[in-house]
């Protein structure tokens, strides 16, 4: 059995790509086989990690969901050996037509009856972007019956609405048994961390490649405090 892990959220630009390489570097560091595909067509971020091996896949044809180019992606899946991870980053373009193909297809039915294990991630995070990336959520939590992990990202600000947090939200006690984890992504000083982990995915550099670069010292080690925090996040939510 292989394990599908998609990131799927509606709004741009809070994390997705983020998302995707943090995953695809613990899968690694864990020792497993690790399929990465892009398929944003606006930016492929994801793709840019060169060491990853990304399969950059536009699946889209004008604003709907290109069939053929979709039966690729499936064949992709479908191949997966066992014990293996596949890392699918999916643009804010391609959310709502690529939702609605996956579910009038019965695509992770499909995938399900092959054996494999289909995750969904999703970024919520605060500042203007928190309404759309709860909606983004819902949408999810609304279509498919599959684990989904959340994502908690307070990097443009915190996520809390009328004095409450993620945990005291509706769209969270009212979904508690379909959500699998809350993944919290460690919050630093933006002035050292934010900035060194700002460059770090400007250059699409791993932490393995941070650590042995010639950047400075202290730059490498709050990386190094970053990633250790990050990955044992990542085992506490069972990834």
């Amino acid at each position: 059995m292989a394990t599908i892990n998609m990131i799927l959220q509606g709004k741009g630009g809070v994390g997705k790509s983020l998302t995707a390489s943090f995953l695809t570097q613990h899968f690694l560091e864990s020792g497993k086989e690790v399929c990465c595909v892009d398929t944003d067509p606006v930016n492929a971020t994801f793709a840019g990690y060169k060491n990853f091996n990304v399969t950059a896949l536009d699946i889209m044809n004008d604003n709907d969901v290109d069939p053929r180019k979709f039966d690729t992606l499936v064949e992709l899946m479908m191949a997966l050996p066992d014990d293996s991870e596949m890392v699918i980053d999916n643009g804010a373009a391609t959310f709502i037509p690529l939702a609605s193909y996956l579910a009038d297809n019965n695509v992770l039915e499909l995938l399900a009856d092959s054996g494999h294990q289909v995750n969904l991630h999703s970024v919520v995070t605060g500042g203007q972007a928190l309404p759309d990336t709860l909606n983004g959520l819902r949408s999810l939590i609304n279509t498919f019956d599959v684990p989904i992990y959340v994502w908690l990202n307070n990097f443009f600000g915190q996520i809390t609405r009328k004095g409450k947090s993620f945990e005291e939200f509706k769209v969270y006690q009212n979904n508690t048994n379909r959500l699998a984890a809350l993944v919290h992504i460690p919050q630093k000083k933006k002035e050292t961390f934010g900035r060194d982990l700002e460059n770090l995915f400007t250059a699409r550099m791993s932490f393995q490649e941070a650590a042995s670069s010639t950047l400075p010292i202290m730059t490498r080690q709050r990386l190094k405090m970053f990633w250790a925090e990050m990955k044992q996040e990542l085992l506490t939510c069972g990834l």
